[in-house]
């Protein structure tokens, strides 16, 4: 299967907050899809679940119109969305019901989660009893309840400890290696590189960069280059670098214990070495510079 939303625009009276959004996921290629607070994900995210129309534009399922209701969807909103006063385990049997499935399957589907998750023991207690992160996985039972082929997580590792959230990426790759549609919200880069060979990047209502991630990340660092050198911290090695290297590459970023640097145009690293040993510089790192998701998030969409 395949989801795609083509040219979606939305407008709240006179503001208009998505401005042509185009976005892609397969099955099995979880889409991670990032941006700032604000910046258009969780309306995205609603007009796909067809909580509320976009102005125009379309959601298509493998060419044809997607019309939410007749699929298997879990969604994860940021916030909770269940009943504080009633018994956790009612209430997943209920919203099962809700989406057709018979009652005995249902409560049988929410007690393999609950075991799952590790939660058996609190199926009969009201969720505003539990904790944070026990009423974080009540809602993720709700979610996987009835094998959705379609799943939205936003921020499903809130309130999670390393333990559960160990639990969770389990249950997650499972899901991608069951070939089913995951697209992924979270500011938590890590798990968004862990689990995503797809990003979409959104900023005021635009995505500014999509794609396939590894080679995202191999066009950020195309001639750049981490150095440090032994016994040097890096603000001295900064005050060296631009004295003596202007010619050949400029400092994209200086980090505790070393520099991001960026070679100019017609410059190779060989050039970069040759005067490294001119200078009898004792290097301790050379290398390519490998940058992280979190580092191209913020270049492309942080304060300048």
């Amino acid at each position: 299967m395949n989801l795609e939303v083509k040219d979606l625009y939305k407008s709240f009276g006179k503001t208009e907050v998505l401005h042509g959004i185009n976005l892609y996921v397969e099955s099995g290629r979880p889409l991670g899809l990032l941006g700032r607070n604000g910046a258009g994900k969780t309306t995205t995210i609603r007009i796909i679940m067809d909580l509320f129309s976009g102005n125009s534009g379309e959601i298509l399922l493998d060419g044809k119109k997607f019309i939410p209701k007749n699929h298997k969807i879990g969604y994860l909103p940021e916030e909770r969305g269940l009943y504080p006063k009633k018994k956790t385990l009612e209430q997943l049997i209920y919203l099962g019901e809700l989406r057709g499935f018979n009652k005995k399957e249902v409560k049988e589907d929410a007690l393999y989660w609950f075991k799952r998750l590790g939660i058996e023991e609190y199926k009969d207690k009201k969720l505003e009893t539990l904790s944070k992160g026990n009423q974080q996985k009540v809602q993720l039972a709700s979610v996987f309840l009835g094998r959705p082929e379609i799943i939205i997580l936003d921020e499903p590792f809130s309130g999670l400890d390393p333990i559960n959230s160990q639990i969770l990426k389990d249950i997650i790759f499972e899901i991608i290696n069951d070939n089913r549609i995951l697209i992924f919200s979270s500011h938590q880069m890590n798990y968004v590189e862990e689990f995503c060979e797809e990003i979409a990047l959104i900023d005021k209502g635009d995505i500014v960069l999509s794609g396939d991630l590894n080679r995202i990340k191999e066009e950020y660092g195309k001639d750049r280059l981490t150095i440090s050198i032994v016994d040097l911290q890096s603000r001295d090695l900064k005050d060296i670098f631009i004295e003596k290297f202007k010619d050949i590459a400029h400092i994209v970023e200086t980090r505790k214990d070393y520099l991001i640097i960026e070679l100019l145009d017609g410059k190779s690293k060989k050039d970069l070495l040759e005067k490294i040993i001119e200078l009898d510089l004792d290097i301790d790192m050379f290398s390519n510079y490998k940058p992280k998701l979190s580092d191209i998030f913020v270049e492309r969409v942080g304060d300048k």
